[in-house]
């Protein structure tokens, strides 16, 4: 219901409307006149909730607290919903194995917060003529981090620009990625001798 154009109470112009109770109960075919008397005697509204059915359908409600509730509903919902952003990296053709690996991490982790990924490489001059390695960088990428994402568009060419776009991969279930276990704090639990090192957070991504 609309809130925007819904009809109430003197409002409403049909020669008759079925009244719903506002207990859920069907009250019947009634001029808006005593549907709406009857509302008043309850302190509550006639409100029309279908005004297209013939006769128009009209509860017998609070309105005002109506609207609380379905607002209240609409700001639970948007609580509830993740925005995918889509993070862009750069890549360029004669990328050396250091600047990849780093570019690379950082496309994984953006996959791991749920975000989409638009990995790019931006050909200039005569660079136009070797688009075939630019292929090869984003195929191996897509290789390297095929455990954490899924190809949602494949290396494609727009002008000067080559791009593929991948999308986070669902952990099994549906549910969220578990965290990793974390080390005992010292002087809380006993020494795990030789047990693995936390690994250090990946630095943020630099403007490329």
């Amino acid at each position: 219901m609309d809130k925007r154009f819904v009809r109430i109470n003197e409002r409403i112009r049909a020669r008759e409307v079925r009244v719903i109770g506002d207990e859920g109960q069907q009250i019947g075919i009634l001029p808006p006149y005593e549907a709406l008397k009857m509302a008043r005697e309850k302190n509550l509204d006639l409100v029309e909730v279908s005004p297209t059915a013939q006769p128009p359908v009209c509860r017998i409600m609070d309105y005002g607290k109506y609207l609380y509730q379905q607002e209240k509903k609409e700001r639970e919902a948007k609580k509830h919903q993740k925005t995918i952003t889509v993070k862009e990296v750069k890549f360029r053709i004669n990328v050396d194995d250091h600047d990849y690996e780093t570019k690379k991490n950082h496309v994984i982790r953006f996959l791991e917060e749920g975000d989409k990924v638009k990995a790019t490489i931006f050909f200039r001059g005569r660079e136009m003529t070797r688009t075939g390695l630019g292929r090869e960088i984003l195929e191996r990428l897509i290789k390297d981090v095929e455990q954490k994402g899924i190809v949602e568009f494949r290396p494609r060419q727009e002008g000067n620009t080559l791009h593929a776009i991948l999308a986070p991969k669902k952990a099994e279930g549906g549910g969220p990625r578990p965290k990793p276990p974390q080390p005992p704090q010292q002087g809380t639990g006993p020494k795990a001798a030789g047990g693995p090192q936390a690994t250090p957070p990946i630095a943020a991504v630099k403007q490329a």
